[in-house]
């Protein structure tokens, strides 16, 4: 059985996608940083479902702390799928904004990436096969007001994307991040009414939790085997 990390795997996103590389027969490792508890519940939803899954904490934004959980889930064998899907907002116009605001997503969303990949690649490519999903946003495609700390994080997630793809080509590994746009939540919620969602976006909706987990769940997959380098957008038809 192959063995998938899907970082963020506590939030409303994560848990669809761990439930559906759970449905897929991944044994699906699924991580939190301040709530373990929904960690687990996750865990205990896959297996009630027939799925096979665990549960970690850290901080993806530690060095020390990821390569020590890491080094520990490796002693059972490499981890084959990773999905990486922390991320964090904070929000502020560029003339406004601090420092520790404008470090904090890059410290989750790009050097987490870094942090959490880079101990994962050794034991994957022994293996001759690998999926790495990076989670991304349609923000680090075509910007957003108040979130250039963010848009600068996920960019630089997706050179570091096709950079990487590009290095585990030859080696039956895939890199590639989806970008999703509005996708149903409560953070989403919050900042668009129904009004706005049917303004923005042609398809007049919203997108769904399960709608990227599909898209992860095929990218994971067998049959995803020659798609790499590819900054995958979701988002309705947003241009």
């Amino acid at each position: 059985m192959k063995r998938a990390l899907v970082t963020g795997g506590s939030g409303d996103l994560g848990r669809a996608i761990c439930q559906r590389l759970g449905r897929d027969g991944l044994h699906v490792i699924v991580h939190a940083r301040q709530h373990p508890e929904r960690a687990a519940a996750a865990v205990e939803a896959i297996r009630a479902a027939g799925g096979s899954a665990e549960a970690v904490a850290f901080d993806v934004a530690d060095e020390d702390q990821v390569r020590q959980a890491l080094t520990r889930l490796l002693q059972a064998g490499p981890i084959q799928v990773l999905v990486n899907n922390a991320g964090v907002h904070a929000d502020a116009p560029m003339a406004g904004m601090s420092g520790i605001q404008w470090r904090q997503p890059i410290e989750v969303c790009l050097h987490g990436f870094f942090n959490v990949t880079q101990p994962l690649l050794l034991p994957m490519l022994g293996t001759r096969w690998g999926r790495i999903v990076n989670i991304s946003s349609l923000t680090g495609v075509i910007g957003n007001r108040g979130q250039t700390n963010y848009a600068a994080a996920k960019a630089g997630l997706h050179g570091a994307t096709k950079a990487l793809a590009l290095e585990l080509a030859s080696r039956g590994i895939t890199v590639n991040a989806i970008a999703p746009g509005i996708i149903e939540s409560q953070a989403a919620e919050a900042a668009f009414d129904a009004a706005a969602i049917r303004r923005l976006v042609p398809m007049q909706r919203a997108g769904t939790p399960d709608e990227v987990a599909a898209l992860v769940g095929f990218l994971a997959s067998e049959e995803a085997g020659y798609l790499t380098g590819q900054i995958i957008g979701l988002n309705g038809g947003i241009a």
